[in-house]
């Protein structure tokens, strides 16, 4: 399975200057694009085409892409818009700004593939707020593209009118959230919206707007370009092609892998270095720190797709996969984890607003082993009654770690309950 290896979207990470207009034109870059400016196909038979391939959103929720843009109304009045998820804020991935970095301008292309396909007029690509590099390729090969005549006013001399802009972020993790990047888009505070309606009936300044991870929109000029039945080919029958990697933790070689799915754990981390010698694999976070984890005897006989990853409790995620092995100590890992999310949840919800603190508090009192008798069943408990009860999926993000790892490693938590006459003290 190792040919297919970066054939999508990280297929250029070893060329040089992989981020110019006359690099990508010289690998074939824009002539899916040119060829439907010229030919001006039924945007229903592209739909098909992306249905077929099996692709699925690649920022964490793996909704199907295909079914997600024929939501779209093509025929609703007004301005439409689309919007490019590069805000990358998952704690563990580090996948999409390779992307951007390397090879923005096959993003360009999935942007203006995907308006067209939606009828959309403008295309927002929203990057993470610390993406300075990013930003700047991005900005770099938007303005070549534009110069060429690819996007704008009359593309190619077409009545074909499109426009993208490279939009910078502030660096919060909840405007990640698609609802909360269009309220950040508006210049409002980054608070996730009540769905319904959902984006693609009120949007974007109350228009109809599609919002896609990057990942995702770079590998539809692939995908239109080789064929739906090649990139469904890469994967299994349930989850269709490639997905990129980031792979970090007690690894030898942690860095981007892109891979079929459908490939062994295994395979993977053997593609990153496999673990120091005489360590074992004892956690996994298969997709970002916001997923359920899972113990590493079960992820060694694993697979990574949907339903590999569904299997064994968990989910693909964003692909942010952490290992740790057998020095792990699991109350500060747990601790950290949710410092993090207490200090990024956006406080609009109540439950998460409230609940985020006394789960921080709590695994901190853990890990200083300072716990009280029945701390651990308090944080279970503080977790289920954060989870879906938010507007958005923070409270999941909270939850699904904090669950998981007492399900899993309850033991290892224990340790960090005081003694009877410690907890007496403890405040």
């Amino acid at each position: 399975m190792i040919e297919h290896l970066n054939t999508v979207c990280y297929r250029f990470k070893s060329v040089e200057n992989s981020w110019t207009l006359p690099v990508y034109l010289e690998h074939g870059g824009y002539a899916v694009w040119k060829e439907i400016v010229k030919t001006a196909p039924d945007p229903k038979d592209l739909i098909e085409v992306i249905k077929r391939s099996g692709l699925r959103g690649r920022g964490g929720a793996g909704f199907p892409t295909g079914l997600k843009w024929s939501f779209m109304d093509r025929n609703a009045p007004g301005p439409k818009y689309l919007i490019c998820n590069s805000d990358e804020g998952e704690p563990g991935t580090f996948k999409d700004r390779q992307i951007l970095t390397t090879n923005p301008h096959q993003l360009i292309e999935g942007m203006l593939i995907a308006s067209y396909v939606m009828g959309l007029d403008v295309g927002y690509n929203f990057l993470r707020g610390e993406f300075a590099l990013p930003f700047q390729r991005c900005e770099s090969a938007l303005a070549e593209a534009r110069a060429a005549g690819l996007v704008g006013a009359s593309i190619l001399g077409s009545k074909l009118n499109i426009e993208i802009h490279n939009i910078l972020g502030a660096g919060s993790y909840i405007v990640g959230e698609e609802t909360a990047m269009i309220e950040a888009l508006e210049g409002k505070r980054a608070y996730p919206r009540y769905k319904p309606p959902f984006p693609a009936v009120h949007g974007l300044y109350g228009q109809p707007t599609t919002v896609n991870n990057t990942e995702t929109l770079a590998s539809v000029p692939m995908i239109l370009a080789q064929g739906a039945d090649w990139f469904s080919g890469l994967g299994t029958e349930k989850s269709g092609g490639t997905k990129m990697f980031s792979v970090s933790g007690h690894v030898n070689n942690p860095g981007v892998f892109e891979i079929p799915l459908g490939t062994s754990f295994e395979s993977l981390l053997a593609l990153a270095g496999g673990l120091q010698e005489g360590r074992s694999c004892l956690v996994v976070i298969p997709g970002g720190t916001s997923m359920r984890v899972v113990p590493g005897a079960e992820m060694l006989t694993s697979e990574m797709s949907y339903e590999g990853m569904e299997a064994v409790g968990s989910a693909i995620g964003s692909g942010g996969l952490i290992v740790m092995d057998d020095r792990t100590d699991i109350a500060q890992a747990l601790a950290v984890m949710m410092e993090f999310y207490q200090h990024e949840s956006c406080g609009q919800c109540t439950p998460c607003r409230e609940g985020s603190g006394w789960v921080s508090a709590l695994t901190a009192r853990l890990a200083q082993g300072l716990g009280k008798p029945g701390d651990i069943d308090r944080l279970y408990a503080i977790a289920k009654q954060i989870e879906g009860r938010t507007i958005c999926a923070f409270g999941e993000a909270i939850s699904w770690p904090v669950t998981s790892f007492i399900q899993h490693f309850r033991p290892q938590l224990e340790v960090g309950i005081a003694s009877n006459e410690s907890s007496e003290n403890c405040t």
